[in-house]
């Protein structure tokens, strides 16, 4: 009789990795975002891009203009905007010489941008054209990075309420895989956008019956 092949057992599925977190504290985990000059401070292109550095580590008024190409006087507005609404906060400051150099970090983890219709004056969808205006800036380099391709798709399907809702949690979890992967210095930032939402895609009648 042959001699039956051991199959090797695979590993067992490693633990989902803890939210890489920045050199700083955050005052709260979740902060809910209603207020109008929120949405505006979020809504400009470079005050953007601050919230998502801080993510990483907190910074200086230098640094950031360093690292976004513009004038110091230029980032000290934005960071001022993002410090009025509430977004941002100093975390620690440094003396240097006689100059005391200022740290800036979010105030939160996560921004909870949800219940948009009841805040006057923000336009449906906010994330989502964020997320293409990151898309398509000028930031973004014709060539594509080793080892990605690049994906967008589109999907309808005509369920029910609950089925939706279950997909749409799981699509939440797999934002908070994506944002808990550690950060990786050297390596350019990759963005995630998913949702589910309803249509206004009505339904073909069905034919009549002859007879």
């Amino acid at each position: 009789m042959a001699k039956e092949e051991s199959r090797p057992v695979p590993p067992p599925p490693s633990p989902p990795r803890a939210p890489s977190l920045p050199d700083y504290e955050f005052s709260h985990d979740i902060l809910e975002v209603r207020d109008p000059k929120q949405f505006k401070a979020v809504g400009d292109p470079t005050r953007s891009k601050i919230i998502s550095l801080l993510t990483e580590e907190a910074a200086t008024t230098s640094q950031l203009a360093e690292a976004l190409g513009q004038p110091k006087g230029s980032i000290g507005h934005h960071l001022k905007v993002l410090e009025d609404a509430g977004l941002i906060r100093v975390v620690r400051t440094r003396q240097v010489r006689a100059i005391t150099e200022k740290y800036y970090g979010r105030t939160a983890r996560l921004f909870d941008f949800r219940e948009i219709e009841d805040v006057p004056g923000v336009e449906p969808f906010f994330l989502m054209r964020l997320a293409i205006r990151e898309a398509v800036n000028e930031y973004v380099t014709p060539e594509p990075a080793a080892g990605f391709e690049d994906i967008t798709t589109l999907a309808h399907a005509r369920i029910p309420a609950d089925k939706a809702q279950e997909f749409a949690d799981r699509v939440k979890e797999l934002a908070e895989e994506f944002r808990s992967f550690e950060r990786v210095p050297g390596e350019r930032v990759y963005g995630f956008i998913g949702g589910v939402y309803l249509t206004d895609l009505p339904e073909i009648p069905a034919e009549e019956q002859e007879g």
